[in-house]
């Protein structure tokens, strides 16, 4: 066992030089799964000299000093907690949420009370305990904390691993669907297209995801439902329905930025669209306001 406050050290030999990072750190930290490591060096516990090195795929030169950091381990089991849930639907399988803006979904750094798991603890007792593992028992898929829609939790073991399978093909093979709205800035060019493009953490920016080569696939479809304008009749946004082939961190999210039509209200990828919300006529308002 290592100390939770603990930091390790380790000097690249100049037979390690040209190492990849999440190797060299396999090689050298020991009593340390790789997929655990990969997970601490994707968080920014590892630096080179005082940067951050969040590239489980860098090269190492020789004579480089790394630094590995092990945070405190995170309570094993969540409690439950009195939060109002909007529950659409439940039987002895499921139950089906209507998830509200700022509701994060599972606890996690920085949020390990509040969530919709300690909800759902409290909600259902101990039939959740197991499934799915302890800090997210009976989820299935989730939502980013600023988007609201349902979500179906699972009640048994059954229940999710059928969900689970469901959700993992994506509607390829099975009927089942997921099904998105997002107000996105701007007219596009066409009625209807695909993103694809792969999404991997951002270089810089561990809280955001971007498109880069070295990521995962990700597969976004969007239709334009409905289109907005200006007072002045400019055209200003569009309403689309997106379907998803994957499901990574904030894939439609970072799709729409990628192609130049970031989310109304997202600060996060769309921040230089924020002065344009001024323009929105009162009809793009309420729209708004009904999705948040």
């Amino acid at each position: 066992m290592h100390d939770p406050l603990e930091k390790l050290t380790f000097r690249v030999e100049p037979e390690a030089a040209g190492a990849r990072l999440d190797a060299f750190l396999a090689s050298h930290a020991a009593g340390f799964s790789r997929s655990r490591l990969k997970a601490l060096i994707k968080e920014g516990q590892v630096r080179l000299g005082g940067r951050v090195l969040d590239d489980p795929n860098a090269r190492l030169a020789a004579g480089a000093e790394i630094s590995l950091s092990v945070p405190e381990a995170e309570p094993a089991t969540p409690e439950g907690e009195a939060i109002p849930l909007k529950i659409l639907f439940e039987d002895g399988d499921i139950v089906v949420i209507d998830k509200p803006v700022g509701l994060v979904v599972h606890p996690g750094a920085g949020n390990q009370t509040g969530t919709l798991v300690n909800a759902l603890i409290a909600h259902c007792g101990a039939s959740l305990s197991g499934i799915g593992g302890v800090r997210r028992p009976g989820i299935v898929h989730r939502l980013d904390k600023d988007t609201t829609g349902l979500m179906v939790v699972a009640k048994n073991d059954k229940a999710h691993q059928s969900l689970t399978a469901q959700f993992a093909d994506h509607g390829r093979t099975g009927e089942m669907r997921r099904g998105y709205l997002a107000f996105a800035w701007g007219i596009l060019n066409r009625r209807r297209g695909t993103v694809d493009a792969p999404i991997d953490r951002h270089p810089h920016a561990r809280e955001k995801m971007a498109v880069r080569e070295s990521g995962r696939q990700a597969i976004t479809h969007w239709e334009v439902t409905e289109s907005f304008q200006t007072r002045g009749g400019k055209p200003i946004a569009s309403l689309l329905a997106c379907q998803l082939e994957t499901g990574r961190t904030h894939q439609i999210r970072v799709h729409l930025a990628h192609i130049g039509h970031p989310l109304l209200g997202d600060a996060v990828y769309g921040p230089h669209f924020k002065t344009k919300a001024n323009a929105l006529g009162p009809r793009v308002k309420r729209a708004r306001n009904r999705a948040f």
